[in-house]
């Protein structure tokens, strides 16, 4: 007596082909995971009201960079990490030196680089020197004598007699300047971390009513 045993179908064909589907399923959801995510925090960003183009330092990669894998994954980074770490956070800014913190006025106008203009920038630019002035009271302030031009800035008067020559304030000075947080990118993070099996299931599945 002869016994012949045939299993139809291969079992280690169906098994390969539902290794091959996973790791299509798994590099799938990784990448929808990465891309939502970066979406969500350009989002938040641009909500916060800080702009598209601290919105578009988010940047996503998944890997393998081809091929599929059982072991995919997502990276979402931003290449303004500082910037985006601040208003993530809020942390407390203080002086470098221990001093006081200079924020410009709208008379002192911007810096030549963009941004906030420094005092030493400033009196560079006008000619003029600042006057440190103490306040119990409120930010301390540091003042120059000139004149406003058409634009509001305050600017060295050529005025012989003095006329149309004001003390303006050009910056305040404070100890310490508490940032408001305005970015929550762990909650979106979380939500995307929270998604990903969901997302394997759905391509996996999806995969098989191809």
């Amino acid at each position: 007596m002869k016994l012949k045993l045939a299993i139809d179908p291969d079992i280690v064909a169906l098994m390969a082909a539902e290794v091959a589907a996973g790791e299509r399923a798994v590099t799938a959801a990784m990448r929808q995971a990465g891309t939502g995510l970066k979406s969500a925090w350009r989002g938040q960003i641009t909500g916060a009201g800080l702009g598209t183009r601290l919105a578009n330092s988010i940047r996503s990669a998944s890997f393998p960079k081809s091929g599929e894998s059982l072991n995919a994954a997502a990276l979402v980074w931003s290449n303004a990490p500082v910037i985006i770490g601040a208003h993530d956070t809020g942390p407390l800014i203080r002086s470098k030196n221990g001093f006081w913190l200079a924020i410009p006025t709208p008379v002192a106008g911007k810096s030549s680089r963009g941004g906030r203009i420094t005092p030493g920038e400033w009196e560079r630019r006008t000619g003029l020197r600042l006057r440190f002035i103490y306040r119990r009271r409120g930010p301390s302030l540091l003042v120059a004598e000139g004149r406003l031009n058409t634009k509001g800035r305050a600017v060295a008067s050529k005025s012989k007699t003095g006329r149309g020559v004001v003390t303006a304030p050009i910056f305040l000075l404070v100890p310490q300047v508490k940032l408001p947080k305005r970015l929550d990118l762990a909650r979106d993070a979380e939500r995307a971390h929270d998604a990903v099996p969901g997302l394997i299931v759905v391509n996996w599945e999806g995969r098989r009513l191809l």
